[in-house]
């Protein structure tokens, strides 16, 4: 008896016939669904791109023609499985190779952060972009490291157009790594020759920490150390300066890749005029900021602070600072040196100053 063979039949044999695993096709999408969006592959029938086939960011409607990969030529319903995102991987590769080949810095939008980096999706294919690779606009400096300040740094960054070039690619492998570093590498060294120690340069400040402020400066960074911050006693950087800030610096070293800045080097040193004030032999109040085994440190006006080394305290160097001072206390003193040129002042708790011998 012979089989009668009707209009589907052909179709799903032609069907059968032209599409092979693995293909790209191009359609047009004939419906969009919470879970699934339908294609019309013309001659080749019906395809279906489940939700998770579709790529990251992708905003379709009906009408819009797609190109996709044939994942499975046909379903128990008829249709074929499609991915969007293998299609667009397969051509993304091949447009990071020419990126790759030409050297390009593009523009890239990260889509999520971690911990460790930034996560980028270009041309389809996945990315990461390490915090070690960011400019030193965008890299996150907190004080210890704090890992949650970290992650809401770089979560500030997510959507944000970035220039970028890559670091390192592997298709097989599926790893690519960004550097935002790497694409203003060229224009850094342009900026770097034309500045000198001794320049005022303004610059954002980046992070603060316990050991100074790091500072933008047009791109380069920039470092503040807390010894150059105020010619005040810092004990804390983040009293002075904060996160967003605008300051001014001059730049006293110029290192491989970044600058050494001081702010109170454009700011007149009180302490030189304080000094005047006093001289060798004067007596003197002041308040004890630090004691030590060899002395104490002693406030004698807002910018000046002197030393009594342990051999002033009366009892030779076997007396103990820990026992003569308490910390803040006033005490009285007498004036023994003045050293200008090394921003140094000794002072004597004794009843009456030595004699300096000629």
């Amino acid at each position: 008896m012979t089989k009668t063979i009707t209009m589907d039949d052909l179709l799903k044999e032609e069907k059968i016939q032209q599409l092979t695993q693995g293909e790209v096709v191009d359609g047009t999408i004939l419906s969009v669904q919470k879970h699934e969006v339908m294609v019309d592959l013309g001659p080749l029938g019906v395809g279906v791109v489940p939700r998770r086939e579709i790529g990251f960011g992708k905003e379709l409607a009906i009408g819009d023609t797609v190109t996709a990969s044939v994942v499975e030529t046909e379903l128990d319903n008829g249709t074929s499985l499609l991915s969007l995102r293998k299609a667009a991987k397969d051509r993304g590769w091949d447009e990071i190779q020419r990126v790759i080949d030409a050297a390009e810095t593009i523009q890239i939008t990260p889509y999520d952060a971690n911990r460790g980096g930034l996560l980028i999706e270009l041309e389809g294919v996945r990315g990461f972009l390490p915090v070690s690779q960011l400019s030193a606009e965008h890299y996150p400096r907190v004080g210890g490291a704090d890992k949650d300040e970290i992650l809401q740094r770089l979560n500030s960054l997510i959507g944000k157009s970035l220039s970028v070039r890559v670091l390192d690619a592997d298709r097989k492998a599926n790893k690519l790594i960004f550097s935002e570093k790497e694409a203003i590498k060229d224009g850094l060294a342009e900026r770097f020759e034309k500045l000198k120690i001794g320049d005022t340069v303004s610059g954002v400040v980046t992070g603060v920490v316990d050991f100074g402020a790091f500072v933008n400066v047009g791109g380069i960074e920039g470092l503040v150390h807390i010894s150059e911050i105020s010619w005040e006693r810092v004990n804390a950087p983040a009293d002075y300066v904060k996160v967003g800030d605008t300051i001014e610096a001059k730049i006293i070293a110029i290192d491989k890749d970044r600058l050494s800045l001081s702010m109170k080097q454009l700011q007149e040193d009180p302490w030189l005029k304080e000094v005047d004030a006093f001289k060798s032999g004067d007596a003197t109040e002041g308040t004890v900021t630090r004691i030590t085994p060899f002395g104490a440190f002693v406030q004698i006006s807002p910018a000046v602070e002197a030393l009594v080394h342990v051999s002033e305290l009366g009892d030779g160097e076997s007396a103990d600072p820990e026992k003569v001072f308490k910390l803040n206390e006033r005490k009285s003193f007498t004036v023994l040196e003045i050293d200008k040129e090394n921003r140094k002042i000794s002072l004597s708790l004794k009843g009456k100053a030595k004699v300096k011998k000629s």
